[in-house]
């Protein structure tokens, strides 16, 4: 395998991986207090999947993060200079497709342990996953429009799938977050359970797919997957551009102006 593609090598900033026989747990990373998407998280979310694929070693993904949140979404700092610099946002388009693109493209079966908040780019990448196994006190939502963005890196393709676009629909327009034992509730996750409980949960259901024959499992799961892969390419052009569009409005960053400085945002509809 070529080293480009090698999870052991070095060279990754934001994932930490271990092994236990074919199942291969990846874990973000970062000094960051909930795991807020920064620069080289994003851009080594828009690698991982396709690394994890190639990986020879595993055939059963469990994704997780280190810490007290599973990611909290884009880091407040990078919005700044996002704003700033509008450029830099409209550079990391094609990384923002293939975050979502090389999720629904894997074979492997891929769990999600989220062992905290789940929010925007990170509720989108947990949602992607197969099964969803939660802490109950988690809590996953989309608040990119709380930040002037529109939900354009996955959270308007993969929500409405799930719950059905009335409730989708009011969940993206809100911003509002959702505890994990509602979000089972209304099938957005697989299970919400005690912390106490997580790891025993993740480890019964990567042994129940463990148990069947491989090949079944990954062309099962590809199956299910071709009309996500089909609306993905349907809309992520469009989703994104859209995104980039309104990082440059005037709402926008008084929205993370007001967030930074805990006060009410006074927007004006710019």
């Amino acid at each position: 395998m070529s080293a480009a593609y090698d999870i052991t090598q070095d060279n990754w900033q934001r994932f930490t991986f271990e092994r236990k026989g074919r199942v291969l747990t990846a874990y973000i990373t970062s000094d960051h207090p909930v795991n807020g998407v920064d620069e080289q998280m994003h851009t080594e979310l828009a690698l991982v999947f396709n690394c994890l694929q190639r990986d020879s070693e595993s055939d059963l993904i469990i994704l997780s993060a280190r810490g007290r949140a599973f990611c909290a979404g884009g880091d407040f700092d990078w919005f700044e200079e996002q704003i700033a610099h509008p450029e830099r946002f409209r550079a990391i388009g094609w990384d923002a497709k293939q975050i979502v693109v090389t999720l629904l493209q894997m074979e492997k079966p891929i769990l999600c342990r989220m062992n905290g908040a789940a929010a925007g780019l990170g509720a989108t990448i947990a949602l992607l996953c197969d099964v969803i196994i939660a802490d109950e006190t988690a809590k996953i939502g989309d608040p990119h429009v709380k930040v002037g963005l529109v939900a354009g890196d996955g959270g308007a393709l993969i929500w409405p799938q799930l719950i059905g676009f009335a409730k989708a629909k009011e969940l993206l327009m809100t911003g509002d977050l959702l505890d994990a034992k509602e979000a089972q509730r209304l099938g957005l996750i697989n299970y919400a359970v005690p912390a106490s409980e997580l790891d025993a949960k993740v480890d019964e259901i990567a042994g129940k797919i463990m148990a069947n024959p491989k090949w079944a499992v990954r062309w099962t799961k590809t199956t299910a997957n071709i009309p996500l892969r089909a609306l993905a390419a349907q809309l992520m052009d469009a989703s994104i551009g859209w995104e980039s569009v309104s990082n440059y409005l005037g709402d926008r960053k008084e929205a993370v102006a007001a967030f930074k400085e805990r006060r009410a945002a006074k927007l004006t509809g710019e």
